[in-house]
């Protein structure tokens, strides 16, 4: 499925939800949510490609793999909170929404305080020693 056929899938979802919205609210809603799995299952696999892309520009430049890990990590954690948090908004539930961004937000930054560290002690390592 290439961007085309995702954007007509998202402006044929537009429209039939436009029309059942006042029939049916539930299912509209629930014709949202299946649009927005659709399109994440399809962007997953594009991701996985970058993902294997970066992999190998790791080993090219021996990073350790710890911290490709991590990174990879990271911006699968933001992917999924976009996902889940835009969701949630789309059902009127924006505390929630702000609830799981805030997580996403926390759990990143777990995530990055190994790789931070490591690069405040890399960078201490190139200063001279005070006397």
């Amino acid at each position: 499925m290439d961007i085309i056929q995702i954007v007509f899938l998202g402006i044929v979802t537009c429209i039939l939800f436009i029309i059942l919205k006042d029939m049916n609210e539930s299912l509209a809603f629930f014709l949202i949510v299946i649009t927005g799995i659709l399109i994440f299952i399809v962007i997953v696999q594009r991701i996985g490609i970058i993902f294997q892309m970066i992999e190998t520009l790791g080993e090219k430049a021996s990073i350790d793999g710890i911290y490709l890990e991590t990174i990879l990590k990271i911006i699968g954690i933001a992917y999924i909170t976009e996902l889940g948090s835009n969701i949630t908004r789309d059902a009127g539930l924006g505390s929630v929404a702000a609830k799981i961004e805030l997580a996403g937000k926390i759990f990143i930054l777990l995530l990055a305080v190994p790789i931070i560290t490591a690069v405040v002690e890399a960078i201490l390592n190139f200063l001279p020693a005070a006397s």
